[in-house]
């Protein structure tokens, strides 16, 4: 689809200038006064029970945008990497081929990873699948043989980080508060916007959590 915008002019019975937007589509030409627009969230404004509660999401508000950029990075990596191994047909290029992925994620970012906390990596984990819908650990799973994902697991568990852990937005607070932090990043442009590859309302679970019935908190 191609767009192209022109501008008439249009003088009877009172001169205006209106502007209109043509869309060709497979040949046929079709003017529109208006364009479509991205969906825009309404946020209102976050209110807190006491200063504890407000200390505790601002923390959480730091971590998120500190591993959020190496949450999507990782995921878009794993992906395609991932996407790419299901294409090659012969098993030795196979072995070969995932021996240079394994050690191109482990260069590209095990230093980086090892200045994370030990919640930052949690938080890691958790945003990897809502990047990709996969936990961690499946996708290294799928890129190492099996007991190498089994030693990444245990070893991110010798600091209290499963690779098994998921985003639940609806069924823990906490990564509710997070994806709001997230929706509210991409509004102001301080983090690039990507949908949720995981199926959830956030204007739905931003009534359930706010309601007075809320569920108790995982923090």
């Amino acid at each position: 689809m191609i767009t192209v915008p022109v501008v008439a002019q249009v003088k009877e019975p009172v001169e205006d200038t209106l502007e209109y937007y043509y869309y060709i589509i497979e040949g046929d030409t079709i003017a529109r006064s208006h364009i479509d627009l991205d969906e825009v969230l309404i946020l209102g404004r976050l209110k807190f029970d006491n200063d504890l509660e407000r200390r505790k999401y601002l923390i959480l508000r730091r971590k998120t945008l500190k591993v959020y950029p190496y949450a999507k990075l990782a995921s878009d990596r794993l992906v395609e990497l991932n996407d790419r191994l299901g294409q090659i047909k012969s098993r030795r290029d196979r072995k070969r081929y995932t021996k240079i992925v394994q050690n191109y994620i482990e260069n590209e970012f095990s230093a980086e990873l090892k200045k994370l906390t030990r919640t930052e990596g949690q938080i890691l984990v958790k945003l990897i699948h809502r990047q990709t819908g996969t936990t961690t650990f499946d996708l290294v799973k799928d890129l190492k043989s099996g007991w190498r994902a089994f030693w990444y697991n245990t070893t991110a568990s010798m600091f209290d980080i499963s690779l098994k852990e998921e985003f639940n937005p609806a069924g823990n607070q906490e990564d509710y508060l997070i994806e709001d932090i997230l929706q509210r990043a991409f509004q102001s442009r301080q983090l690039e916007k990507q949908p949720s590859a995981l199926d959830f309302d956030f204007l739905e679970l931003t009534d359930k959590w706010s309601s007075p019935k809320k569920s108790d908190r995982k923090s």
